[in-house]
């Protein structure tokens, strides 16, 4: 029984933030608009709020109107879903969104080489996050509290915290990271690190998925900012923010619920018996060179040089999500792995038996989840990821089969996940394809065994 202190405390409104909304809005043929929720890794792991928590969630719409009453038909549509539009011009949300983003900071943030810092890009950033930090002003009271996510928003904590000050209120700030955050020596080669990182430490608390985000956010800005260490807080001038370790989880019940379907045992029957004679190895990841995509196609090829006798009797089912299609190297990447899955294709391929089924498009749900089930391997080769949630899929889908994790060393989840999976770093290729083959040999105790830690895990970590 909660006391009396207790109940009499103010519920606090919360408003969630990302450069995104999760809802894709269309228009119908009599001009109206329609809201469906939409795909992605933030979408996911928020899924089990929208269950016991109100929200509102602010974003741009990905449309950019410019007539007033067009924009007025988009905030009902969405309002429906207590979701709040912040309108952007195209171009400048491009120049936001791939110039600096994904063009500049992300490859930063995954510890990619050569990149190349263009004000133009940058001046797109800043301007976004005051569009934003301008909507949210004017809608969040003095008792709200706000979320950002992610790194397309790495300033608005301090533009926000500026204008609700103006407004005399005070301003209750979380961040969350979903991306690695690097090292000082990487972070620093990025000529607005100070600048990103002042805006993340106007925030109340920055949360990172893994301890080694956290310290190495810490020390950006011991090194960069000459702020310093207190326990798990960084003090910054008259701020004391902050940090923590936060396990993003999914929701396992709706995998639960989804795999009871009539029509999803139908099509999980219906593979079983596809592939009754074959071993199935499942790879679910967006087309990004994070994801280590072509490394994964390499190690799955010496594998099956390396083992003969697996030479059709084994399949890899790869679902490649479309992702910045606008961007050239992510145009190039889509190339090369089609090239790549044709040459393997091509040597190893029997008449009655193709070793790579390559699927270049976004799936349903009830699809993945069938898929998910009748794998007797889930292959994850990120060469970097924040955390990667399609781990935790296949394992809430695999009550019965106990299939097997095969999982980068640098992927967020090893460092949760070790004592179950079968871990390997994805640029040593004969690694990977010796993982692969201890994962299609290992006995059904060891595979039991293996899932019943990642379970209790998974389970433990929801939402």
């Amino acid at each position: 029984m909660p006391n009396a202190e207790q109940s009499s405390v103010t519920k606090r409104n919360l408003i969630v933030v990302s450069n995104r909304l999760p809802l894709s809005v269309k228009r119908t043929e009599d001009g109206s608009y329609t809201s469906s929720m939409s795909s992605g890794g933030l979408v996911t792991s928020l899924s089990g709020l929208t269950k016991t928590t109100e929200f509102r969630w602010f974003g741009w719409p990905g449309m950019s109107p410019q007539e007033p009453a067009e924009q007025e038909k988009i905030r009902q549509s969405l309002g429906a879903h207590n979701a709040i539009p912040v309108f952007l011009d195209e171009e400048l949300a491009n120049r936001h969104y791939n110039g600096f983003s994904n063009q500049i900071l992300w490859p930063t943030l995954h510890y990619q080489s050569g990149v190349a810092f263009d004000d133009g890009p940058w001046e797109a950033y800043k301007k976004v996050n005051e569009i934003f930090a301008d909507y949210i002003a004017d809608a969040a009271q003095e008792e709200d509290l706000v979320w950002v996510h992610d790194y397309h928003l790495m300033l608005l904590p301090r533009l926000l915290r500026e204008r609700m000050a103006k407004k005399k209120r005070q301003a209750c700030i979380g961040f969350s990271l979903h991306t690695p955050f690097p090292a000082s020596e990487a972070m620093r080669t990025l000529p607005v690190a100070k600048e990103l990182l002042q805006g993340l430490l106007s925030s109340t608390l920055v949360g990172f998925h893994t301890e080694d985000y956290r310290l190495n956010f810490v020390e950006s800005c011991q090194y960069l900012l000459n702020a310093r260490a207190q326990d798990s807080s960084i003090l910054y001038k008259d701020r004391l923010v902050k940090t923590g370790r936060f396990t993003v989880g999914i929701d396992p019940e709706k995998f639960n619920d989804t795999l009871r379907k009539g029509e999803v045992q139908a099509r999980i029957k219906q593979l079983n018996e596809r592939y009754k004679e074959i071993k199935v190895i499942l790879g679910v990841d967006r087309l990004d060179y994070i994801k280590g995509l072509t490394q994964k196609l390499h190690g799955f090829e010496q594998f099956l040089t390396d083992n003969p006798r697996w030479q059709g009797k084994v399949v890899l089912v790869q679902v490649a999500v479309p992702s910045r299609e606008d961007v050239k190297e992510y145009q190039e990447l889509e190339t090369q792995i089609s090239c790549l899955v044709g040459k393997i294709n091509g040597k190893f391929s029997q008449p009655e038996y193709t070793p790579i089924v390559y699927l270049h498009r976004s799936i349903p749900f009830t699809e993945l989840t069938a898929l998910y089930s009748i794998a007797d391997m889930c292959l994850l080769t990120s060469s970097r990821d924040g955390m990667n949630l399609v781990a935790f899929e296949y394992i809430a889908c695999q009550e019965q089969r106990h299939g097997v994790l095969a999982l980068s060393e640098f992927a967020g989840a090893s460092v949760f996940m070790a004592e179950g999976t079968v871990a390997f770093h994805p640029a040593n290729i004969k690694e990977m394809s010796q993982a692969i083959n201890k994962g299609l040999t290992m006995s059904r105790d060891e595979r039991t065994e293996r899932y019943k830690k990642l379970e209790r895990f998974v389970n433990r970590n929801t939402r």
